[in-house]
Formats: C-alpha cells, sequence, structure tokens
C-alpha cells in the first residue's frame, strides 16, 4: 500500500490599489511576478510588526521583573536542586 501526503496551501485574494502611473511601469516588467513581489513585502512587513511587538512584551516583561533578580542565579539554584 502506497501512503501519498499532499501538502495543501490555502490562499486567500487580496485586492490592492497602485497609482495609474505606478500599473503602467509595472506592464513595462512582464517577467516579474507581482503577485509574489507583494506576497514576499506582506511576509516581511508581518514578521517586522511580531517582532515589534515581541520586543515591546519583553520590555513589558523587564518592567515588572525585580531587579535585583539575576538570571544566571536562578539557572544556576535549578540546576544545583536538580543534582
Amino acid at each position: 500500500m502506497r501512503t501519498m501526503c499532499v501538502q495543501v496551501m490555502c490562499t486567500s485574494n487580496v485586492t490592492i490599489r497602485v497609482p495609474e502611473d505606478l500599473k503602467r511601469r509595472m506592464e513595462e516588467h512582464r517577467g516579474v511576478n507581482w503577485s509574489e513581489v507583494a506576497r514576499r513585502a506582506f511576509e516581511d512587513t508581518v514578521q517586522r510588526q511580531e517582532m515589534r511587538q515581541a520586543a515591546e512584551e519583553i520590555r513589558e516583561l523587564r518592567k515588572r521583573s525585580s531587579p535585583e533578580w539575576d538570571g544566571a542565579a536562578e539557572i544556576r539554584r535549578w540546576r544545583d536542586a536538580a543534582r
């Protein structure tokens, strides 16, 4: 018996508007996959936003943590307790 695995990617359509001048210039470069260019730009932007959000959450956690807390000492304490 053969088992076949197929990766399925669900996609959605997104409509964007560009100025007429830009559209004309894009049409001069027919070999460019403009959907892929947009997809990569969207992905890059989402990743940057997620990283900013994570950094902000880390800053908030640091604000609430005790200033005398020492991460290295805490790791050492847990390692010693495991022995």
